[in-house]
C-alpha cells in the first residue's frame, strides 16, 4: 500500500471541500480521511495499492469544482499506513 498526507491551503473551509472530496473518493480505489485544521488548512490522508490511483484521485480533486479554492497543495509520503473506507473527521 502507498499512503500520502496532503495539506490544502486557500479557501478550503466552509465551502463543502471535505464533502466534495469524499464524493470524489467514491470513484477511486482509495481509503483514508479528510479533516479541517484549526489553522484554516484541510488535511487529507489517503492510501491505495499504487501511486497511480492516488495520483488520479488527487488530480480529480484539482480538476473538480474545488479548483478555484485551492491555493496550495503539499503532499508527503506516509510510511506503512492503511485505512478502511473513506471518512470525514471532525
Amino acid at each position: 500500500m502507498k499512503a500520502f498526507q496532503v495539506y490544502y491551503e486557500g479557501r478550503v473551509q466552509g465551502v463543502g471541500f471535505r464533502w466534495t472530496v469524499k464524493d470524489i473518493a467514491r470513484e477511486y480505489d482509495v481509503c483514508g480521511w479528510i479533516c479541517n485544521l484549526e489553522d484554516g488548512r484541510v488535511e487529507l490522508q489517503v492510501s491505495a495499492e499504487n501511486d497511480a490511483e492516488i495520483d488520479a484521485f488527487l488530480t480529480a480533486i484539482r480538476r473538480s469544482v474545488l479548483a478555484g479554492n485551492i491555493r496550495k497543495e503539499t503532499k508527503h509520503p506516509l510510511p506503512n499506513q492503511t485505512f478502511q473506507g473513506f471518512e470525514i473527521r471532525f
